[in-house]
């Protein structure tokens, strides 16, 4: 088993997780891994400390992101001196017993890497307090690079339409003969992406998860992502999200939010959204997910015109129902059935895997 993807993984997760890791830390962590013994996760646990942590706040985190991504224990025992015990090969083991105990720290990290594989297809609303703590570790290194578009803007370019104004310029330059023709194109900007999360009693099994997925999302592009919640009233959550750390920044959501676990009015959220947000140019040419079961206890009829509206305004609009992943689900709900003509796609957002699939979608809007 190659474990160069499972360390730069590990790294991404610390850089997720606040520490300054950069390209030059990485080579230096990297660098020092083939000095020490990868069977051994004292010495992995000190060559990644003293080559990844800039200052002492730094060891706290670091300490935390490799309880979780290697599953091991704090390790506090001392650095091991390289210069006065011999260097033990990862390629052959030099004794039975060093044999033995190479080959048990490789089951070890295959089941690791396969309880990983599972926690990524399990249900958000069956997982354990452990296994929702080692989710928030996934969660940091999932590809949140948001979508692209063309924007207005021009910018000089080896291939694209003429450029005449620079044409000429070096024109000038040659006596008149135009011997480099010069070009241009459109620069690339961050597409706006809008999730609507619905924090209703049916959904207080997934909301958690889906705060903490938002929040990821919101880290990645703060400049481009905006996070609204629903429930009977719509509250604005982009700001509290924006937030370094994810406990606070899920506990100032929390405290912003008033319908927490109460009933559902989609049709009434989203005309908000549009005549406050929306139709001002938030969610022009955006992508906009709405997470929700398609339980509506208002109007459906308003449900639908505001849904006709919606995707009139955006680029895309997906529509995220948790339930949709379970065997035999069917949608028949009123708010799922009158929404559905209205959505690009309905995808199920219940496990990491789906919400994986998810983020792939909106890249490729």
């Amino acid at each position: 088993m190659d474990p160069l993807p499972g360390l730069i993984g590990f790294s991404r997760a610390l850089a997720a997780s606040g520490l300054r890791v950069n390209i030059h830390r990485n080579r230096t962590f990297l660098a020092s891994i083939e000095h020490v013994d990868l069977a051994d996760p004292q010495q992995l646990y000190w060559a990644g400390r003293a080559s990844l942590c800039a200052e002492p706040d730094d060891f706290s985190v670091y300490d935390r992101v490799f309880s979780s991504w290697f599953g091991v224990s704090r390790l506090t025992a001392p650095p091991v001196d390289l210069h006065e015990q011999p260097h033990c090969s990862n390629l052959a083991a030099l004794t039975s017993e060093h044999a033995e105990q190479q080959e048990g720290t490789e089951n070890a990290l295959q089941t690791a890497a396969q309880d990983i594989e599972v926690l990524r297809h399990r249900d958000l609303a069956e997982l354990s307090t452990t296994e929702r703590a080692h989710l928030e570790t996934l969660l940091t290194v999932l590809d949140t690079r948001p979508p692209r578009r063309h924007s207005n803007r021009l910018r000089p370019n080896r291939r694209g339409e003429l450029d005449p104004g620079r044409t000429l310029r070096r024109m000038l330059a040659t006596g008149g003969e135009p011997a480099h023709l010069a070009h241009r194109n459109k620069r690339q900007k961050p597409r706006r992406v809008v999730l609507l999360i619905d924090v209703s009693g049916s959904m207080s099994a997934y909301s958690d998860a889906l705060l903490r997925f938002a929040h990821v999302l919101t880290r990645a592009a703060p400049a481009s992502t905006e996070t609204f919640t629903f429930g009977t009233r719509l509250t604005r959550v982009s700001r509290a999200l924006r937030v370094r750390d994810p406990e606070l920044a899920l506990a100032a959501a929390g405290h912003a939010v008033p319908d927490w676990a109460g009933g559902t009015r989609i049709g009434e959220a989203i005309q908000l959204f549009c005549d406050r947000w929306g139709q001002r140019g938030m969610a022009r040419r955006a992508v906009l997910v709405v997470f929700s079961d398609g339980w509506e206890r208002g109007d459906c009829a308003q449900l639908g015109e505001q849904m006709t509206r919606l995707s009139r305004l955006a680029h895309r609009v997906f529509w995220v129902n948790p339930y949709s992943g379970r065997d035999g689900y069917q949608p028949v709900q009123s708010g799922i059935a009158v929404a559905l003509p209205h959505v690009h796609a309905l995808l199920a957002g219940h496990s990491l895997y789906t919400l994986e699939l998810l983020l792939k979608k909106v890249r490729d809007a």
